[in-house]
């Protein structure tokens, strides 16, 4: 099983890539921030110890964690989101290498783990491969604000959290360029299937 890595900043069009990955491909897709949503339920790994550290202000009426309150708090101070990581992102890791290891087990051909902070979490260490989904910044500003209605201030706090284009293209193995048509997305996606 081949196990791919999939990075890029915020509004790169990452969702994309993976959707065409697994419809095309078939390959398992794994998102390192849907499984921490996944990890911070009631009764999962991490739940308790964010709780204890933000506080019951960040609980819904149901007692889930609230993440547009808790991604609020923690994307205003960048210590409280060095905390909130080292809660959330090594019951992430170990989640996801379980997820590889039933896939391998089922014989899937391809394994995709998506994650905006991949380098940051050590990643790398567990794909065989990894690519940047490059996307120029305007565009992905208008994309932010289009489809999830971010503000400009709440981009730039999230953009200063993720790695920079050029280390980003020195560390990953493959660019697919997603500033043009998704057909023309397609055939790179394609074109490194091949290679």
């Amino acid at each position: 099983m081949k196990v791919i890595g999939v990075t890029g900043g915020v509004g790169a069009g990452k969702s994309t890539v993976l959707r065409y990955l697994e419809e095309r491909y078939r390959a398992r897709v794994i998102q390192a921030d849907q499984t921490g949503h996944e990890v911070m339920e009631p009764e999962e790994e991490a739940y308790g110890r964010v709780v204890a550290e933000f506080g019951g202000q960040i609980l819904s009426a149901d007692g889930r964690i609230d993440r547009g309150v808790l991604s609020g708090i923690v994307f205003a101070d960048g210590e409280k989101l060095k905390k909130l990581n080292a809660i959330v992102h090594p019951a992430v890791k170990k989640e996801i290498l379980k997820r590889i290891a039933q896939a391998a087990a089922e014989n899937e051909a391809y394994t995709v783990v998506e994650a905006a902070l991949f380098f940051e979490e050590k990643y790398d260490a567990f794909c065989d491969e990894t690519w940047y989904i490059y996307t120029h910044e305007a565009e992905r500003r208008r994309r932010l604000k289009r489809s999830r209605g971010y503000s400009d201030e709440r981009i730039d706090q999230i953009v200063r959290n993720q790695k920079s284009h050029e280390e980003l293209l020195k560390r990953c193995d493959c660019v697919i360029d997603n500033n043009g048509t998704a057909e023309d997305t397609c055939r790179q996606i394609d074109k490194r299937m091949r290679d």
